[in-house]
């Protein structure tokens, strides 16, 4: 079923460029976009092609849905890494959330977001599917650059593959780190970059990454994502190939993360 979009769009805005790519898309096509930053690192880019960006911590429940009330949004894109560290560190969690992590039964990434999701929704907000306004960015399927994959490579890919699936379906991460069909490292609160530094680590060269949708995927929340830091990563800890879902996952440069690839013998691809 189609979405009848309104004019005035909201964006919850992680880290990244990711949500900076989908204000400049939305303006572009003659949409208003009221962000609320949860992040430092884009806080600038975002006020390019946002009327208004509001800074909140993640834990400031209080005022972030008072602002979305005040700027009467109806529609809400959530898009940026948003680390689940926090929820250790609690920065600055006011009452409201505080209670809402107390009625979690488990927070772990899905129960979490379906929570905010529902709460979000008694208030009149809609979330929407974050691939929405940057469809264009999703990876297609082959080889993205100069580099092929070796035999040795591709047997890494498809055991790492299923074995993703397999952690996706626990809602536990969504990345491995393989190497000769061993298990180097699985994602869990630590997010992607850390779990290759990890896994790469311990294979010490010619790990490999793969990345995967989950079984059940929301595309209202935690779409796969790579860039340009996730092959910097790799390349520090001498990760030589990268293996992400196609039609499922976000390129967020593609460009330089192709000129990155081949200047670095970096193998990228979509299965």
């Amino acid at each position: 079923m189609s979405v009848i979009l309104e004019q005035k769009q909201g964006l919850i805005a992680g880290d990244g460029l990711l949500p900076v790519k989908m204000a400049q898309y939305a303006k572009e096509n003659g949409f208003d976009v009221v962000a609320i930053s949860l992040s430092g690192d884009n806080y600038k880019q975002l006020k390019k092609y946002c009327s208004k960006v509001y800074s909140f911590c993640p834990g400031e429940a209080i005022k972030i849905e008072k602002v979305l009330k005040e700027e009467g949004i109806k529609q809400l894109t959530f898009l940026g890494k948003v680390s689940k560290t926090l929820i250790i560190k609690r920065p600055k969690f006011d009452s409201k959330a505080i209670d809402f992590i107390k009625k979690a039964v488990r927070l772990n990434d899905d129960k979490v977001m379906l929570m905010l999701i529902e709460e979000m929704e008694k208030i009149g907000i809609t979330i929407l599917d974050q691939t929405l306004f940057i469809k264009n960015l999703m990876i297609p399927s082959g080889i993205l650059g100069n580099i092929q994959p070796t035999p040795a490579q591709v047997e890494d890919v498809n055991y790492g593959y299923w074995l993703a699936k397999e952690t996706g379906k626990l809602d536990i991460g969504q990345s491995v780190v393989i190497k000769d069909k061993m298990i180097m490292a699985v994602e869990a609160i630590e997010g992607t970059d850390k779990c290759i530094k990890r896994g790469a680590k311990i294979a010490k060269n010619n790990a490999r990454v793969i990345k995967v949708a989950k079984p059940s995927q929301d595309k209202r929340f935690d779409i796969p994502a790579i860039g340009l830091k996730t092959l910097k990563t790799m390349k520090k800890y001498k990760a030589d190939l990268i293996a992400v879902e196609a039609g499922e996952t976000i390129i967020v440069d593609k460009e330089e993360v192709v000129k990155y690839a081949n200047k670095n013998n970096i193998v990228v691809m979509a299965i």
